[in-house]
């Protein structure tokens, strides 16, 4: 047993991946305190100040009695530890696993459960790791209470990465399909929803939805897989209950509950039929459902057909079979628009040109205006990637960086190389087995390219120096080879390229050798560009029209503003609400069916209080109102240019020299570098920053 100063240590209560929890006395007062300390005798900066943050976020909750107090945070050695209130009680888990619940008694605790949450809620702050670990219950007392907030965030919406499942924060067995940051969708306050309804499932049934030792496997089954109800599991949970929990556990955050007192609401009416009639009659769900919130639904409007197009592209690449060898493997009718790479030459259009095909990988690319939904339609892969087990890289070319060779490239595998080692380190030694054979004694060519690849292979011998036409000839070589490593059908790579206006002569040298590789299997290529800024002669369509004649798979999607009638339901969908047709004429008029500007100019009006919302009487529900009189006086402008500068302009003026500054590093920076030019504290930075994150004006990759 450790030995803390100032403290008697019990026992040891609990050991996690990150932390040690235990039961003590202080020694000055004789009190009985949970001490929580981090797990490694030399925690990095980064685990160091999210123990902060979490001591902050408690003691922030401090005056509320459903979190378990925080009295002190103080150094150890190399390491902190948080000295915490301990009202004897434990976790639901260990007791579920001790004691015999009623069914009142469940539906108490659930309630008690979504009244923390809500009020945690009504402070912005999102918990993101709700399960029977954190909530402690004292049966004597009746007392229950939320620990843990240290993954917690105080930010209203979150855009989640891909990364290896070991390493994602949060408990795999409860955690959203959106905190996978494999269903392309920012992370909101409903995430903490659908963990209340794995731990009500587990309550209820004494199991979770999902089980499984294999954390992709789990995944997949959060993000596409329907849980057995919780009614088929235990029969003697009300059929109610059952479609309450089922409601919670829904795929998509917009068709879960809305708000905690509509969860509340209906687990109440559930207690109060049990309490009268010792039974519970089956109800019409939500119906107190309210919320007051703004929020525009994630989900993609009008684009059914592209991502159907996108998919089935990505089905055919990851298909194991040695080609595409008939029509009936790529009908032309599953494709979008076969591309046409000249005004005056295009790939036919007939089946019997992919017929022909003798490539197992393929191009899709997606062109339109700015703001029209590129990046957001090519995320939708995330669900078929997660299944097939694939990668997924993306590098994003720069205007202003043009002359720099490969640069898209460089960032793209080196994300990549970040994915591969975070995996074990079995599989990491089999990584670098397969790079060193493809590699050979050419291992330098690649990491003059990719310096990340070093971390994986070792430091490798320089290579001859040759002549521009034989250095060129040996990269090409070498690169293939290290493509044929990763693209393999039991591993499809997805390489993400944007803004392909951009794109330098190296890297469309580079395309046109990796897509013509006869070798390189299961390679799915996206490339986006605006095609208002791209002529029949630029380099890149030029580039195109070979690859077409050399029968590479061409694929391309137009995307088109949104119509009308597709507008009307995304308007509809965000307010609950059937008639929005006067709304959806003056969004029309101002966007033009543009998804980012309608977007923003929703957001504008609701910032601005010409879009509200008024609550519920006993007469009437609580809706949304609008005054398009008053929209109109305002005359707010319908260049979503202006519109974002203004928003710019609104923003403190220490945000705004912070954002000028983070412009000029590029469309990526990290905290550490913007301090440094800042000439500021990292907290100093972040807090400048965060009324940008609050605007959604930056995004904060978790």
């Amino acid at each position: 047993m450790i030995n803390i100063p100032n403290y008697q240590i019990i026992k040891q209560i609990y050991d996690s991946a990150h932390s040690l929890l235990y039961r003590a006395l202080r020694n000055k007062d004789n009190q009985p305190v949970i001490l929580k300390m981090l797990k490694e005798d030399y925690p990095s900066p980064e685990e160091l100040t999210r123990y902060h943050q979490e001591y902050d976020i408690i003691r922030r909750l401090a005056d509320f009695e459903f979190v378990v107090n925080a009295y002190h945070l103080e150094k150890y050695q190399n390491t902190l530890v948080m000295c915490l209130e301990d009202f004897g009680g434990e976790s639901l888990k260990y007791w579920l696993a001790e004691r015999f619940f009623r069914l009142d008694e469940l539906l108490k605790l659930a309630i008690r459960a979504t009244d923390i949450l809500e009020e945690i809620h009504k402070q912005h702050i999102i918990h993101k790791d709700i399960n029977p670990t954190n909530l402690v219950f004292n049966p004597t007392t009746e007392v229950l209470k939320i620990i843990d907030f240290g993954i917690s965030t105080q930010l209203s919406r979150q855009v989640m990465t891909l990364k290896n499942p070991n390493i994602l924060e949060g408990t795999l067995a409860y955690m959203s399909p959106e905190q996978t940051g494999r269903m392309n969708r920012a992370l909101d306050y409903r995430t903490d929803f659908y963990s209340l309804g794995v731990t009500f499932y587990e309550l209820f049934t004494g199991q979770l939805p999902f089980e499984s030792t294999d954390a992709m496997k789990l995944i997949h089954c959060h993000i596409a897989k329907q849980p057995t109800p919780p009614v088929e599991v235990n029969p003697d949970v009300p059929t109610a209950i059952s479609n309450l929990i089922m409601k919670l556990l829904e795929k998509t955050a917009e068709a879960r509950y809305q708000s905690t007192w509509g969860i509340k609401t209906d687990l109440e009416n559930c207690l109060n039929q049990f309490s009268q009639n010792g039974s519970i009659e089956n109800f019409q769900l939500a119906n107190a459902d309210i919320s007051d919130r703004f929020q525009i639904p994630q989900k993609l409007y009008g684009r059914d057909h592209e991502i159907e197009t996108l998919l089935a592209a990505f089905e055919r690449v990851s298909q194991t079979s040695e080609v595409s060898k008939t029509s009936e493997v790529f009908p032309v009718s599953q494709t979008s628009e076969v591309f046409p790479v000249s005004q005056t030459s295009e790939v036919s259009k007939t089946s019997e040109v992919f017929c022909e095909n003798i490539y197992k990988s393929e191009i899709m690319l997606v062109a339109g205006f700015s703001g029209i939904g590129k990046s957001v339609l090519i995320k939708e892969i995330y669900k078929s990637l997660t299944e097939k087990q694939g990668y997924f890289i993306s590098g994003k070319f720069d205007q202003f960086q043009r002359n720099i060779p490969y640069s898209a490239v460089v960032t793209a595998f080196g994300k990549l190389v970040q994915q591969l080692l975070t995996e074990s380190e079995s599989q990491l030694i089999r990584w670098k087995d397969k790079l060193l054979t493809a590699l050979g004694a050419n291992g330098q060519v690649i990491i003059d390219i990719i310096p990340e690849i070093e971390l994986i292979i070792g430091s490798q011998p320089a290579v001859p120096k040759l002549g521009v036409t034989e250095s060129k000839n040996r990269f090409n070589l070498v690169f293939q080879n290290f493509m044929r490593v990763f693209c393999q059908p039991e591993h499809p790579l997805v390489i993400f390229l944007d803004d392909l206006q951009w794109i330098d002569s190296a890297t469309l040298n580079l395309l046109e050798v990796v897509m013509t590789d006869k070798d390189t299997n299961a390679l799915f290529f996206i490339g986006a560009f605006r095609d208002n800024e791209v002529t029949p002669t630029h380099p890149l369509m030029m580039t195109l029209d070979a690859l077409g004649k050399e029968n590479v798979v061409i694929n391309k999607i137009i995307l088109k503003p949104l119509v009308y009638e597709e507008v009307n339901l995304l308007i509809a969908d965000s307010l609950h609400q059937k008639s929005v047709e006067s709304l959806t004429d003056l969004v029309m008029r101002k966007t033009r069916g543009n998804p980012f500007f309608v977007n923003q100019f929703l957001h504008t009006l609701y910032d601005e209080d010409l879009l509200h919302f008024v609550p519920p009487t006993d007469e009437k529900k609580g809706n949304w109102q609008w005054n398009i009189d008053k929209i109109e006086a305002l005359n707010i402008t319908d260049n979503v240019v202006d519109l974002m500068i203004a928003k710019l302009k609104k923003l403190p003026e220490s945000t705004q020299q912070v954002l000028r500054l983070a412009a000029c590093v590029g469309n990526h920076f990290d905290l550490d570098t913007l301090s440094v030019i800042y000439e500021k504290p990292v907290a100093e930075t972040f807090q400048d920053l965060q009324p940008a994150l609050n605007e959604g004006l930056i995004m904060n990759d978790e």
